[in-house]
């Protein structure tokens, strides 16, 4: 059990565009469950269809319900997203710890108000936890779809606990140091007869910035053929000027 077990729930969204964005942010993550609560705009929603872009079967598979009662009955522990910390007897945590308090086997419910005025007390009291995110607090009111994709980048860290490596496709191996060297000749010997290493007391120095640059890099053996052809044809068309 993990991101299976995660619902995403709307009060009383009022724009269609943030529904499938939200959508579009839980189906990022690997989150499949949408609920919505009494939808102000009108629902079916071609605009949030189409800002779903890739989404649309999480729009189409989301539930409505008339009353949060009804939409958080079958849930363990729900987490109310709040913008601001409110007087209410209510454990308020960052979103950064969230992960602190969830529990794995327990189907988990993550609440979001209205966009024009956030969940109302009442709302909050079905709450085990209030979260806060951590923003300018000159300036903490974030979009409903912002809001959501932080809480899903958090839940998706806490349930995807392997580590995670990305291999890129490029083909070509690493040059060997016998290839880098072999270039290294290449070019400052070029630098020699232009007369670039110069003057003959700074030569040393400056062959083994040189140096320094090119092993630094870590090139593959496709990119020290490029630098071949590169310094190859200033050369020639040095010669031809």
């Amino acid at each position: 059990m993990g991101l299976e077990n995660i619902y995403f729930i709307l009060v009383r969204p009022q724009i269609g565009e943030n529904i499938g964005s939200v959508a579009r942010a839980i189906k990022n993550f690997n989150i499949k469950y949408l609920r919505l609560i009494n939808p102000k705009c009108n629902w079916p929603n071609h605009k949030a269809l189409a800002t779903s872009v890739g989404a649309r079967d999480i729009l189409k598979s989301a539930k409505i319900y008339n009353s949060l009662e009804k939409a958080v009955g079958d849930l363990d522990i729900i987490f109310a997203s709040t913008s601001r910390v409110r007087k209410i007897n209510k454990k308020i945590i960052s979103v950064l710890d969230l992960k602190k308090k969830v529990k794995i086997k327990r189907k988990i419910g993550i609440l979001f108000g209205p966009e024009a005025s956030g969940l109302s007390n009442n709302e909050l009291s079905y709450a085990d936890y209030l979260v806060k995110i951590p923003t300018n607090k000159k300036f903490s009111s974030l979009n409903l779809s912002h809001s959501a994709i932080i809480f899903c980048y958090e839940l998706f860290q806490f349930f995807t606990n392997k580590k995670i490596v990305y291999k890129s496709s490029y083909k070509s191996s690493i040059a060997s140091k016998s290839e880098v060297n072999k270039f290294l000749s290449f070019i400052i010997s070029r630098l020699d007869r232009k007369g670039f290493l110069q003057p003959d007391h700074k030569r040393k120095s400056m062959i083994r910035n040189i140096n320094n640059i090119f092993h630094r890099l870590n090139l593959s053996e496709q990119e020290i053929r490029i630098l071949l052809g590169i310094f190859s044809t200033l050369n020639e068309f040095n010669k031809k000027s």
